[in-house]
């Protein structure tokens, strides 16, 4: 059942409306919260609730936005701020880059711009596994600049499941380069999985040179 709003002034159609439930995330801080609801609009093109975040740090004002399906549905909120992917201080040290390609392409998926999104996290997974392989061959550093991403994984990368991981990455992000797709059931999302499973296995090795290293 639907929350009524029916001592809620509207500026629309009809004063009195049903809708499943309220913004429970700020846009801005991101905090979970109990937003402060303001006003309202409804008419033709649905329903939009103007709220003002509750958290004392914040207070920033957002508009849920509900889709009609009796009772109206929330559908998301208007555009805040994004918040950006942190990565441990191994992977940042590691290639800076990566992180940075990444919270761009980030960035844009969050303005729904998913035909950029994808090509981003393409450059990003390029980044963070020649940055591996310069650290792990310095003596290969050029030629592994100048191979394609592919070769790189195929011919440099000994880690098997890293070599797995990273080559079914390359796969979707190659997809979103082209006109035409391969794997036409996978996305963008399927494609920051495999980022993040490559991610996991380069730090694990990191890690365990790190702690080698330290404790000998």
């Amino acid at each position: 059942m639907g929350t009524s709003i029916k001592s809620f002034h509207f500026n629309g159609q009809n004063p009195s409306v049903a809708f499943d439930k309220e913004p429970n995330k700020c846009p801005f801080c991101h905090d979970k919260i109990t937003p402060r609801r303001y006003s309202a609009y409804h008419g033709k093109n649905g329903l939009e609730i103007i709220y003002r975040c509750s958290s004392e740090d914040c207070q920033k004002m957002f508009i849920g936005i509900y889709k009609s399906d009796n009772p109206y549905r929330l559908i998301g909120t208007s555009i805040g701020i994004h918040e950006p992917r942190n990565f441990s201080d191994n992977i940042i040290e590691l290639s800076p880059n990566f992180s940075e390609i990444y919270n761009q392409a980030l960035t844009s998926e969050f303005y729904n711009l998913e035909h950029i999104s994808g090509i981003g996290y393409r450059k990003a997974l390029e980044f963070l596994i020649k940055d591996y392989l310069i650290k792990k061959f310095p003596d290969k550093e050029t030629k592994i600049k100048d191979k394609f991403l592919g070769k790189c994984i195929k011919q440099d990368v000994d880690n098997q499941n890293l070599k797995d991981i990273a080559e079914r990455a390359a796969w979707l992000g190659n997809d979103e380069t082209h006109y035409v797709r391969k794997w036409e059931t996978k996305d963008v999302s399927d494609l920051k999985k495999l980022i993040d499973v490559s991610v996991h296995w380069i730090e694990m090795e990191l890690l365990t040179e790190q702690y080698k290293s330290e404790m000998t």
